[in-house]
């Protein structure tokens, strides 16, 4: 199917970040003496927004001792660029590829914008997208508002549109509005657990993906 409108997620879809997210957590969250989790549970909670994501790690957090990872979490996160060497092979093409055909492209993530803005930069990417949604000036997935902010900016119908992600807060946020979606399995979260959530399919490849984008 041609979609009019494409929505990516971020991390672990267009860029291959999620092994870093994870190590700069473990390492903001262990110098303040928080537990170490196993590096799974740090992997499964990329893609929500960071407040969400460090609830979830460790339940009943203060409001200050989250400030304190977040700011180690930033330290460490912020050491590294995303270079265009980042970006998943093939990815940079298909979002390009898009906008040649004349789609609208969008990102839907849980990085704050603080995060995004130098990596849309740094990556070489931004150039390609029309509008960008983070979890801190909406709300943090899977609630769907940030796909809603995004279809209004557009004027299209959840069924014009499709949200590309690896997570099953992608699938799940679009779901809930009916809109398509497409789950990828080189990102956090693997068929068995996208397939959860009624995508249209899951692509094991960047050629996979760009079939069932009409690309």
């Amino acid at each position: 199917m041609t979609y009019k409108v494409v929505i990516f997620d971020w991390d672990g879809t267009l860029v291959d970040s999620v092994e870093h997210i994870a190590g700069s957590l473990h390492q903001a969250a262990v110098e303040l003496g928080f537990p170490a989790r196993e590096r799974e549970a740090y992997r499964d909670i990329i893609g929500l927004g960071m407040v969400e994501a460090l609830e979830a790690l460790y339940p009943g957090i203060s409001r200050e001792e989250m400030q304190a990872i977040r700011e180690g979490y930033a330290r460490y996160f912020f050491a590294r660029k995303t270079m265009p060497q980042n970006v998943f092979d093939g990815m940079a093409e298909v979002v390009a590829d898009l906008k040649l055909d004349s789609r609208l492209v969008a990102v839907a993530t849980g990085k704050s914008r603080r995060g995004l803005d130098p990596a849309l930069i740094s990556s070489g990417l931004g150039p390609h997208f029309d509008v960008t949604r983070c979890a801190d000036e909406t709300r943090s997935k899977p609630d769907p508002r940030m796909l809603v902010e995004i279809l209004e900016h557009f004027e299209v119908e959840p069924s014009d549109a499709v949200m590309v992600g690896d997570t099953r807060y992608d699938l799940d946020m679009a779901r809930r509005i009916r809109m398509p979606a497409i789950g990828v399995e080189w990102g956090v979260h693997k068929r068995d657990e996208l397939g959860k959530y009624d995508p249209v399919c899951v692509a094991t490849s960047v050629t996979e993906l760009r079939e069932a984008l009409g690309l």
